[in-house]
């Protein structure tokens, strides 16, 4: 399965149009928009209808720049799938996910990180692949440069789930690092248009 996976656009709409394209080209079966979608005003408007245009699959949580209401927009207006407390299944593979953030409007505490993802951890855990998505990285990660801590819900899930590849964003200067923490492959996808195979 290949996926192309973003976050913390802002509302950059040429960035999501070359991303459309790039993902057409790749020949991606679903696109994953890790938040922080909305720029500065809340507008999420022009930020999924590229994707849809060129006929690929998209799914989404809400990042700590937007709520559900945009999120929900969205999903009813282009027919994509909302992740935040929900599942996915594609082929043998099983994705489960959690929005929001540990800081701004739009955040929650670390139960209720934690509580969101064992719940969708629970509908997909007999599937062979697990792909966990969040907006905020684990805390004790690389990822947070040491200036950032993080959320320990989060690390919580990777640690007791071990899904083998789990996707965040949300720090700006660390898109595009990776780590491992235990067997699964953690990546800031951040503002980068990764290809992750799983």
């Amino acid at each position: 399965m290949k996926i192309l996976a973003l976050s913390d656009v802002h509302g950059d709409k040429d960035f999501i149009r070359k991303m459309a394209e790039k993902g057409a080209r790749e020949k991606v079966d679903l696109v994953i928009l890790a938040g922080d979608l909305a720029d500065h005003n809340g507008q999420v408007e022009g930020l999924v209808g590229p994707f849809k245009e060129k006929g690929l699959e998209v799914a989404v949580l809400p990042g700590n720049h937007e709520g559900m209401a945009e999120v929900n927009f969205l999903v009813e207006h282009y027919d994509i799938k909302n992740l935040h407390g929900y599942v996915l299944r594609k082929d043998d593979v099983g994705i489960f996910g959690c929005g929001y953030a540990d800081i701004g409007v739009h955040q929650l505490t670390e139960q209720e990180f934690f509580d969101t993802l064992k719940k969708g951890h629970e509908h997909i855990k007999d599937i062979k692949k697990k792909l966990m998505i969040t907006h905020v990285q684990p805390s004790e990660s690389i990822l947070g440069l040491g200036l950032f801590p993080g959320s320990t819900g989060v690390r919580k899930a990777v640690e007791e789930f071990q899904p083998d590849v789990h996707i965040c964003g949300h720090i700006h200067e660390s898109h595009g690092i990776e780590e491992m923490i235990g067997k699964t492959r953690v990546i800031n996808v951040g503002k980068t248009g990764r290809i992750i195979e799983i």
